[in-house]
């Protein structure tokens, strides 16, 4: 399958004060007139994202969870959110959508290609296919805006894009996230073997490597993991409410 990821390079144009999965094609928030950025409300009011109220308040996907804040929102009915509020001729089904304590993603699958004259090569195929998902970008870009806009405010999380089509699939607006690790000695010794082979560059780019290829050799173990997660989440959420006790 062909996967293309665009960090960090948002597809929604010129549009000031939306969150990380705007940056890049537009002012970001850190750009002039973005929220957080110059002409913004800057780091004491709402942070970077339209969505996510930032490390002056304790809401949003940088601000929930921090230092002892509140959880993000619940987003376990997020998928039949999605389903519900995009147009019904975007995608065939309801789409994939994928949730951690940052981001959502929402990936759909195209509708077929039509089928040209003759026989066409891989090649060709695939080029046809990355047309129409690019097409399919530039003609849902406004729309995209603001159900990501309604998104963020209801789940507290960044809205990230993606879509399928035949053996092509091609993310849009992927968060980056830095994540804080310590590593001991002979952890630090297997990113270094991976950056003084040519491997990796750096000992981040080493680290998302590694992390590439556990995901990549143990996705069925992963998998059953997150199952047994959400049962655990649903037998706690059916539990009994006991409540305060009466004075």
């Amino acid at each position: 399958m062909n996967i293309n990821r665009h960090a960090g390079h948002g597809p929604f144009g010129n549009h000031r004060g939306f969150g990380p999965e705007f940056q890049g094609e537009g002012d970001g928030p850190g750009g002039p007139g973005g929220r957080g950025g110059k002409g913004g409300r800057g780091p004491g009011g709402r942070g970077p994202g339209f969505g996510g109220f930032g490390p002056g308040r304790p809401f949003g996907p940088r601000g929930r969870g921090r230092a002892g804040g509140p959880e993000a929102p619940d987003a376990s009915d997020a998928a039949g959110w999605f389903a519900g509020r995009l147009p019904s001729d975007w995608f065939v089904g309801a789409p994939t959508v994928i949730v951690d304590r940052d981001e959502i993603l929402i990936i759909g699958e195209l509708p077929a290609l039509e089928k040209a004259s003759g026989e066409q090569d891989a090649a060709s195929t695939a080029a046809a296919e990355a047309g129409r998902i690019s097409r399919f970008r530039d003609d849902t870009r406004e729309q995209r805006i603001e159900i990501a806009r309604q998104g963020q405010f209801r789940y507290g999380r960044e809205i990230s894009w993606g879509a399928r089509l035949g053996n092509s699939e091609e993310l849009f607006t992927t968060a980056s996230v830095p994540v804080m690790t310590r590593l001991r000695q002979p952890e630090r010794q297997i990113l270094d073997t991976l950056v003084d082979s040519g491997v990796a560059r750096s000992r981040s780019d080493a680290l998302v490597w590694a992390i590439r290829l556990v995901g990549e050799h143990a996705d069925d173990w992963l998998g059953e993991l997150r199952s047994a997660m959400e049962e655990v989440n649903r037998l706690r959420n059916e539990g009994p409410d006991l409540g305060s006790p009466s004075a």
